[in-house]
């Protein structure tokens, strides 16, 4: 169980954990000389490891870093002071945070007459009565006379004992508060870990740094381990790590989002404070400080955060804000999406999708998404953002898909009847709601393979559907045919003389007869019949790797100059990739796009 200390400058939170542990967590020379806490601290005993934090206003910013995560937060109050500024505020902190089990620690009851203890027992009543701390017993110690002390320490074994384990699901990510590095070891970093499980020698990544790394060794509560999981400190002895990692960095395994810089986020204000649209302020996020500004979204909580700098986060994340100055609390909150739109982020569908993201329960959460998205769910995006197993593709529910085709049916029909000389719609128009590209081809294929359409030379059209030919480009169609079905097709200027035709007026009809499938344009100087680039494109693919002009040159039969324009055309409608001198053939690509996995409907 980790328990972090809060509470007051000089309230005696160092000294009970001392008292508690036998450890002196003031490991910094300008602590011990100014006798207070200035960063954080640790100190481990059994199941327990406590984060001891500072209490001065000036190092708010540290108790920060310290506090995101704990499972149990002990409230120190000093008798001969009571319930003072900073003590104030980190119950703001721990109630913003959603720290719920707890305990008071009553501190220097030997300097105080005992009806005082009772009259700053009834001032923490008061203090706790709106948080979920309310119920958290009060234990009157001191750590001069050692009074109370074994009674706490009996309580917080308990509730080691009684604590849940945190689930261990998640991808793994531990939030980076210390980093350093031990002669013969190399770098080692600390943290909490927030989610999911590592063991020696796993892969990971620093997050911000964007560097790969392994894991040589762990120490979990200050003790080696082989595996370390969710809710524990770990201490992580990393190799091969090639940048800079600090504090506020993530160390992370598997399906976690990248850095972000906008997240939209639940927030609420400290009572007595008001966060107006648009305010500057310090976002404590896992270990990190940054600055941004506060966009409202709506009367009711939801807000965006713009970040100036990027940060590691996941559906559920807690945060707090602070003002410009850093010497207030203003609010917090939990985060709700990662990939929040980069226009539209106050319109009412967008606001709808974030109270449907809110919902605590997976499923239930993707339910309602379903509902509210014609263009369908990306799984990727939303397992990421909720920090479940990686997944891949797109969810619709039965009725939007089924709205879906009808209307690509129906846009189908329109496109005909307005255009009844063409071959058919462009295939990303098929559409009349806004689809990935991936949902858009799963949508053709599913039409195809039913019989309902036909796609041909990238474009679609129902079944029905015949292109009608002009009298005019007919009769060129009859001249020209037998002149392009041949190993080489001319340029458009050998053509125009073979038909004895103006270039610019050939040019255009050609053009005209490419809408209608029957030529496809290769390059600004050449049309091929489709057949004859079935045929090359089969030829490419039998060659396979890398493929140069020359090898594709005489393979083909088609000269230099034309199997450059032919390769190139690969490039463009990805076949190929260029790459120096020579095209790779892309891997798995089929000669019209197909139905990609991952199609779900739900």
């Amino acid at each position: 169980m980790i328990v972090a200390t809060a509470g007051h400058v000089d309230h005696g939170k160092t000294s009970l954990v001392r008292a508690l542990t036998g450890v002196d967590t003031d490991r910094l020379p300008e602590e011990k000389r100014r006798g207070m806490t200035i960063d954080l601290g640790f100190a481990y005993t059994g199941p327990l490891g406590f984060v001891d934090v500072p209490g001065h206003e000036r190092f708010i910013h540290n108790m920060l870093a310290g506090v995101a995560g704990i499972d149990f937060a002990l409230l120190v109050v000093a008798a001969d002071d009571g319930v003072m500024p900073q003590t104030r505020e980190h119950v703001a902190i721990l109630d913003l945070l959603g720290v719920a089990r707890g305990a008071v620690a009553l501190s220097k009851i030997d300097r105080v007459a005992p009806e005082r203890v009772s009259q700053v027992a009834e001032e923490i009543a008061s203090l706790l009565g709106a948080t979920p701390l309310a119920q958290a017993p009060l234990f009157a110690l001191s750590t001069v006379t050692g009074a109370g002390i074994e009674a706490l320490r009996a309580h917080l074994d308990e509730v080691a004992q009684r604590l849940d384990e945190r689930r261990a699901g998640g991808n793994f990510r531990l939030s980076v508060d210390r980093c350093f590095t031990i002669a013969g070891a190399g770098l080692v970093v600390t943290g909490t870990a927030m989610s999911g499980e590592i063991k020696t020698g796993d892969e990971v990544r620093a997050l911000l740094a964007d560097a790969g790394a392994r894991v040589r060794s762990i120490h979990a509560h200050n003790a080696p381990a082989e595996r370390g999981r969710a809710g524990q400190r770990l201490a992580l002895n990393l190799v091969g790590l090639k940048a800079p990692i600090a504090r506020g960095d993530w160390i992370v395994a598997g399906n976690v989002p990248p850095p972000v810089r906008r997240l939209d986020v639940r927030l609420r204000a400290v009572r007595g404070e008001t966060i107006a649209h648009w305010t500057p302020v310090h976002v404590h996020i896992g270990a990190a400080d940054v600055l941004g500004r506060v966009a409202l979204l709506d009367d009711a909580g939801l807000a965006q955060l713009v970040l100036e700098r990027p940060v590691g986060a996941v559906r559920g994340e807690r945060f707090i804000v602070r003002d410009q100055s850093a010497r207030r609390t203003l609010g917090g909150g939990m985060v709700i999406d990662v990939f929040p739109p980069m226009r539209g982020r106050a319109k009412p569908q967008r606001l709808a999708w974030l109270r449907a993201m809110d919902r605590d329960e997976d499923a239930s959460a993707l339910d309602a998404l379903l509902a509210l998205s014609p263009g369908g769910v990306d799984l990727a995006r939303y397992s990421a953002n909720r920090n479940l197993p990686a997944a891949s593709g797109w969810r619709f529910s039965p009725a939007h898909w089924s709205a879906l085709r009808e209307k690509a049916l129906s846009a189908l029909a329109d496109w005909h009847a307005r255009s009844p000389d063409t071959l058919g719609m462009p295939e990303e128009r098929i559409s009349t709601v806004r689809l990935a590209p991936q949902a858009r081809r799963i949508l053709i294929e599913e039409l195809v393979r039913e019989g309902a359409i036909v796609r041909e030379a990238g474009a679609v059209r129902l079944v029905s559907h015949r292109a009608q030919l002009s009298s005019a480009d007919a009769a060129l169609w009859r001249t020209i045919e037998k002149l392009l079905a041949v190993p080489r097709p001319p340029s458009v200027a050998e053509l125009a003389a073979a038909a004895r035709m103006e270039v610019a007026k050939l040019e255009a009809a050609l053009g005209r007869l490419a809408k209608q499938g029957l030529l496809v344009r290769v390059s600004k100087n050449r049309f091929f019949v489709p057949t004859q680039l079935e045929h090359l494109q089969q030829l490419a693919g039998q060659m396979g790797g890398t493929i140069t002009a020359a090898q594709f040159r005489d393979r083909s039969g088609l000269g230099r100059n034309v199997a450059i324009e032919v390769l190139e055309y690969f490039d463009r409608i990805k076949l190929t990739r260029r790459v120096g001198d020579a095209h790779v053939l892309l891997s798995g690509r089929e000669t019209h796009p197909g139905g990609a996995p991952g199609l779900q409907i739900r």
